[in-house]
């Protein structure tokens, strides 16, 4: 069916691309329906739906410290909605707003809460058609699971959107000029859930620093190497960058999945998108000159055009269209 949607940037400039919905997406949230998931090593995670007909499901993956309330999530689920596919946003442990239980949180690469909840989906909606999109690191995460399952996978499609495919290319980015303000303010959050599990946990017992130095934790490789990769088992930030990293993934995905990437996401260079020899041929790759990190603002300044939201829907309606249709022949 091809690319119904056009994508044609309302501006070119990759930070407007990139903050404009922060600053200037003002609609009201959707409603949701709440479902607390308890994970099989004691933690959880929250899910918040909206329930049209259950035939057709999408589980939405958000980015780094983001959650249901971000304007991309916000966004998709109003136009999926408008197609009558439920939805759910699975949030990461301790992203939406109460903490999570261990002192470990959740990291770039965990496909696991990912993989058990898709699982225990499928059990409660045994005729479902299940569809997976994920934004900057949720694509990550989703594309790594894709890669570890291969055919085992219940998902129909899935769509990536912005991913940071080589995790230490991408933190050597936001490490430079303006694109620091974006690890800024990342790390602002992270530092905050850092602080929550010092004060809810003997930290000392399983990281190798104080509480008074999270304040030095100035850039993701110093984060990631103090707390994320110990935390979560990995050692060192090196061989947690090369473990969770989704380009070494996408070979063996096996179902029909989208990369949809701009070339001037200020989170990475170009360097970091996959090449043909890279992924396999269930993968589809999109890529646009212009649409900074998880934007892609079309239409004009006053008057946007949410593309990431338009070609989630259409990707989605494409694939259940071939699925019908091979279903019937």
């Amino acid at each position: 069916m091809g690319i119904i949607t056009k994508f044609k940037p309302a501006f070119k400039n990759p930070h407007l691309q990139t903050l404009y919905s922060s600053f200037f997406y003002k609609e009201k949230p959707l409603k949701f329906e709440f479902e607390h998931f308890s994970l099989s090593d004691g933690d959880f995670i929250e899910c918040y739906w909206q329930k049209n007909d259950l035939k057709n499901i999408v589980v939405l993956l958000h980015g780094l410290t983001g959650s249901y309330y971000s304007p991309y999530i916000q966004q998709t689920l109003k136009e999926l909605h408008k197609r009558d596919f439920s939805t759910v946003t699975m949030h990461y442990r301790g992203t939406s707003g109460k903490p999570n239980l261990k002192p470990r949180s959740y990291h770039s690469g965990n496909s696991e809460d990912f993989r058990e909840y898709v699982n225990h989906l499928t059990k409660i909606y045994p005729q479902s058609n299940f569809f997976a999109v994920g934004f900057s690191i949720g694509g990550n995460i989703l594309l790594k699971y894709l890669g570890e399952e291969k055919n085992n996978t219940p998902l129909k499609a899935a769509m990536s959107v912005s991913a940071p495919y080589d995790l230490a290319m991408c933190a050597n980015r936001v490490n430079r000029g303006f694109s620091r303000f974006y690890q800024y303010i990342l790390l602002k959050e992270l530092k905050k859930m850092l602080h929550q599990k010092f004060n809810a946990f003997a930290m000392e017992q399983f990281v190798k620093f104080k509480k008074k130095d999270i304040k030095k934790l100035n850039s993701f490789w110093a984060f990631d190497d103090a707390y994320s990769a110990p935390i979560h088992g990995f050692g060192n930030v090196h061989n947690y960058y090369a473990t969770c990293s989704s380009k070494h993934f996408l070979k063996d995905i096996a179902i029909p999945t989208l990369l949809l990437h701009a070339k001037d996401d200020p989170f990475m260079t170009q360097e970091v998108i996959p090449k043909p020899y890279e992924y396999s041929k269930s993968v589809k790759l999109e890529v646009h000159n212009y649409g900074g990190h998880v934007g892609f603002i079309g239409g004009s300044f006053f008057k946007p055009k949410y593309y990431v939201a338009l070609r989630v829907r259409e990707y989605f309606e494409e694939n259940l269209f071939c699925n019908n249709l091979d279903k019937k022949l």
